[in-house]
């Protein structure tokens, strides 16, 4: 809201960074609040934001049901069979990799080695 009537007048609003989704782990709510504290982030970076946390929990849970159960499993044929939470946790963290590049958070680039093309930065 701007008092005044002067043109000259600078108002800063303050920003409040958007609220993390009531579904996310306390974990990943913490790193919900310390990105939008840091980063200006428009709603479409926000979605990329929600799937990347999403992504990092369903790893996760992957991680601990392969902790609980194991590699592998033997089938009603007595073969050995790779568990689907190993797919589930390759199939997240490739997911994960994904949208945090997408989302460009880096404030500089790597130092050294081949890098794929860059995305359209969101830092302005």
């Amino acid at each position: 809201m701007v008092t005044g009537s002067s043109p000259d007048i600078n108002v800063s609003a303050t920003v409040r960074a958007p609220k993390a989704p009531a579904h996310l782990s306390k974990a990943s709510q913490d790193w919900w609040a310390e990105i939008t504290r840091e980063y200006e982030l428009e709603s479409h970076h926000l979605r990329l934001l929600q799937a990347a946390c999403e992504s990092w929990e369903r790893m996760q849970a992957a991680r601990a049901a392969i902790g609980k159960h194991g590699l592998t499993f033997t089938d009603a044929q007595g073969c050995p069979k790779a568990r689907p939470e190993i797919a589930i946790e390759r199939d997240a963290k490739i997911g994960f990799a994904r949208l945090i590049r997408e989302l460009d958070l880096d404030f500089e680039p790597p130092a050294e080695g081949r890098r794929p093309p860059s995305i359209r930065s969101n830092r302005g």
